[in-house]
C-alpha cells in the first residue's frame, strides 16, 4: 500500500470544501513566493493543505483557516518538489528507503526509477522488491520495469533475462510508471519481437515508454529508433542530440549524476537556439550516495541548469512539471496548484537554491539537511544476500594474458576512459612480454571481468587506459553495469586476486588495494549492489574509497562510475564483457590483439 496518500477522487470533496472556505485545511502557508511552473510566474500567494494534496493556491487562504489549523509564516520562495525523470537507485549504493532519507533534505519529493541493476542479478523477484519497497516511502517512488536484461542479448551474459512475459506481469503492479530504458537500441532499430512486444504491452497498458539511444548516427538509424516507440532518451551528450531528439516528439532528458556532465553541452538548445523548453527534462541518471550526501541530488542539477545559463523558472519546470507531464502524472504532481499533492520546498533563493524545509503530500519531511521522516524498511531475503559466486579463490595466475606466438612485444586493443563521459574510447597501444604474458605499462593497465552469478570461474582479461593508477594496486566492483559481472582493475596480478576474493568474502561491493594491503571498502552485500546500512555510513565508506583510489594515483573525477561502466555493451567504443572484448560501434566481439603477432 503506498505510504500515507488520498488518491484524488477520495479527498476531492475535502480540497473543494476547504478551497471555498467551507471546511478547514490542514495547514495554510502564507505570505510565501510561490514558484508558479505553469506560468512561469513568482505570486505572492498563500498555500492552503488538506489530506496531503493543495486544496486553494492563492492571494489568500484566510478563509481556509480553522482552530485546528497549522498556519506558517514564510515570505521566502516556494517551489514544487523537486522530481528526478530518469534514475537508477542501485546507483547510490542505497536500497530504496535509504535513497529516499538521502535525497529528502535536498528537495527531492519524486523519483522515476529504472531498477536494471537488480534485475540483471536477481529478475523480476529483485524488480519486486525495490518497487516494494520504494511504495511504502514518504515521498514518491515510481518504477519503470527494466527492459533490457540483458542489454545486449549474445554480447553479455546475466544472472536472469528479462521477457516480455515479466513486462506484462509488472504493468499491473500499482508503482509501475512504465518501461525502463530500452538499451537495445540496435534490437529496435531492427525491429526485434522481443524488445516491440515488450514496448507493445506498456503502450497497452498506457504507460511510458523510456529510451536509451548512446549513438552520434543521428540519420535513419537514429530515427527508427524513434519510430520504434520510445519516448525520452538520457544519453545525448551535445546540443544536436537534443535538438533531434525534440524535433522527433521524444523528450530530452539532460543529466548531471556523478560522473556524467551532458546538461551543459545540450541546454545551449534552450538557451542559445530557443527551443520550448517543455520537452526538456531534468535528471541525474547515476549518483553514488558520497554525492548525495556532499553534493546533492535534484536541486545540484537544478543549480547547475541555471549556472549554464538558465532561467531560474525555466529549470524548475524541467525538474518538477515537464517530467510529470511526461509520465502522465501532471494533474497528480509536479506543480503547486489545487489537487496535486502537496509536495514543496521552501527556499530563499531561485539561482542558489538553498533548501529549507522540504513537504511531502502535506507531511514535513526534511528540514535544515536532516530527514525527519521515516523511511521504512523492507525484509530483503536471504537469497538477496548470496548472489557473489565466482567459484574457486582466484590467483594471480587467472589474470595472466599470455601473448601469442611467443612474440616479445604486443599491439593490443585497450579500453580508453574519458573523463565526465559515459562513452569510451577504443584506443590501442604496443606492450611488452615478460615470461610469455603480456604486461601493462605507464598509464595502460590490466582489467578483468570476473563472472560472479553461476560459479564458472571464467575470466576475461584486457586493458584499460585513462585511470593513472601508479604502483601495485588493484580496484574490484560487484557494480558492473548492465550485466554486474566483477570487475578487476590493477597494475599487479596478485593485488587483482586479492580485491576479487576480498569482494567473495564480504559479499559484494568494491574493494582497493595498494601496496600489499586493503586501503577501502565498501559492503554492498543486497545483490552486490547496495547496502541497507544508513546513507552516512555507506557515503563515508565511500568517501574512504574515492580517497584510496587517489592515493593509487587516479585523479578523475568520480573515477568509481567509470570503473562501474566499464562492462555496459550499449555504449561505444569498446568495452569488456564475459563474452570477451566487445567493439559497441559494430556490436561484436573484437579481438584483444590487433593482428598476428610474429
Amino acid at each position: 500500500m503506498e505510504n500515507s496518500i488520498k488518491s484524488w477522487a477520495e479527498t476531492a470533496p475535502n480540497l473543494i470544501a476547504v478551497a471555498a472556505g467551507r471546511a478547514a485545511a490542514d495547514m495554510v502557508v502564507r505570505g510565501g513566493q510561490v514558484a508558479n511552473v505553469h506560468t512561469r510566474e513568482v505570486l505572492r500567494w498563500d498555500i492552503a493543505v488538506v489530506d496531503g494534496r493543495f486544496a486553494y493556491v492563492g492571494p489568500d487562504a484566510s478563509h481556509c483557516i480553522g482552530d485546528a489549523t497549522q498556519v506558517l509564516d514564510w515570505d521566502g520562495f516556494i517551489i514544487p518538489g523537486l522530481c528526478d525523470g530518469h534514475m537508477h537507485i542501485e546507483s547510490g549504493m542505497l536500497t530504496p528507503a535509504e535513497f529516499a532519507r538521502a535525497v529528502m533534505p535536498h528537495g527531492t519529493t519524486t523519483m522515476f526509477t529504472d531498477p536494471h541493476e537488480i534485475a540483471n542479478v536477481l529478475g523480476l523477484d529483485g524488480v519486486r522488491l525495490m518497487h516494494d519497497e520504494g511504495l511504502i516511502q514518504p515521498v514518491n517512488i515510481f518504477t519503470q520495469m527494466p527492459s533490457c536484461a540483458p542489454s545486449a542479448p549474445g554480447l553479455e551474459t546475466t544472472g536472469f533475462e528479462i521477457t516480455p512475459d515479466d513486462v506484462a506481469t509488472a504493468m499491473a503492479w500499482p508503482g509501475i510508471i512504465g518501461l525502463g530504458e530500452m538499451m537495445n537500441f540496435p534490437g529496435v532499430i531492427n525491429a526485434d519481437p522481443k524488445m516491440l512486444a515488450e514496448m507493445a504491452a506498456t503502450a497497452a497498458a498506457g504507460k511510458t515508454i523510456g529510451g536509451h539511444y548512446a549513438s552520434p548516427d543521428l540519420g535513419p538509424a537514429f530515427h527508427a529508433y524513434a519510430a520504434g516507440g520510445p519516448a525520452d532518451d538520457h544519453e545525448g551528450t551535445g546540443e544536436a542530440d537534443a535538438i533531434a531528439r525534440t524535433r522527433q516528439g521524444m523528450r530530452a532528458m539532460l543529466r548531471l549524476g556523478s560522473a556524467w556532465y551532458d546538461v551543459e553541452s545540450q541546454i545551449t538548445a534552450i538557451t542559445q537556439k530557443g527551443l520550448d523548453p517543455r520537452n526538456f527534462i531534468l535528471c541525474t541518471d547515476d549518483c553514488h550516495s558520497g554525492t548525495l550526501i556532499n553534493d546533492g541530488h535534484m536541486n545540484r542539477v537544478v543549480r547547475h541548469a541555471i549556472d549554464c545559463g538558465c532561467d531560474p523558472l525555466v529549470a524548475l519546470q524541467m525538474a518538477t512539471l515537464n517530467t510529470a507531464t511526461h509520465f502522465g502524472l501532471e494533474r497528480e504532481l509536479g506543480s503547486i496548484a489545487p489537487g496535486r499533492r502537496a509536495d514543496m520546498v521552501f527556499t530563499t533563493d531561485l539561482a542558489t537554491l538553498p533548501i529549507g524545509r522540504v513537504f511531502a503530500r502535506g507531511q514535513l519531511v526534511a528540514d535544515k539537511g536532516q530527514a525527519l521522516a521515516e523511511c521504512p524498511h523492507i525484509t530483503w531475503p536471504a537469497h538477496t544476500r548470496a548472489t557473489v559466486k565466482m567459484g574457486a579463490a582466484k590467483t594471480a595466475a587467472d589474470f595472466e594474458v599470455p601473448a601469442p606466438n611467443d612474440a616479445n612485444e604486443v599491439s593490443v586493443r585497450v579500453i580508453g576512459v574519458v573523463e565526465n563521459q559515459a562513452p569510451t574510447q577504443a584506443l590501442t597501444a604496443k606492450l611488452p612480454v615478460r615470461d610469455g604474458v603480456v604486461e601493462g605499462q605507464g598509464d595502460v593497465c590490466q582489467i578483468a571481468l570476473v563472472e560472479r552469478h553461476r560459479a564458472t570461474g571464467h575470466v576475461t582479461n584486457a586493458f584499460v587506459s585513462g585511470f593513472g593508477y601508479q604502483g601495485p594496486m588493484a580496484m574490484a566492483a560487484t557494480v558492473a553495469h548492465d550485466s554486474h559481472h566483477m570487475i578487476v582493475v590493477g597494475t599487479d596480478r596478485d593485488h587483482m586476486a586479492r580485491a576479487a576474493n576480498r569482494l567473495s568474502d564480504l559479499g559484494g561491493g568494491v574493494s582497493v588495494w595498494k601496496d600489499g594491503v586493503e586501503l577501502a571498502h565498501v559492503a554492498l552485500p543486497i545483490a552486490g549492489l547496495m547496502s541497507d546500512q544508513p546513507a552516512a555510513e555507506v557515503a563515508a565508506a565511500a568517501d574512504d574509497m574515492v580517497a584510496a583510489m587517489a592515493a593509487c594515483g587516479c585523479t578523475l573525477n568520480n573515477a568509481y562510475m567509470q570503473h562501474s561502466l566499464l562492462a555496459l555493451v550499449v555504449i561505444p567504443e569498446l568495452r569488456i564483457s564475459d563474452k570477451g572484448l566487445i567493439d559497441v560501434t559494430t556490436f561484436q566481439a573484437t579481438d584483444l590483439f590487433l593482428e598476428q603477432q610474429e
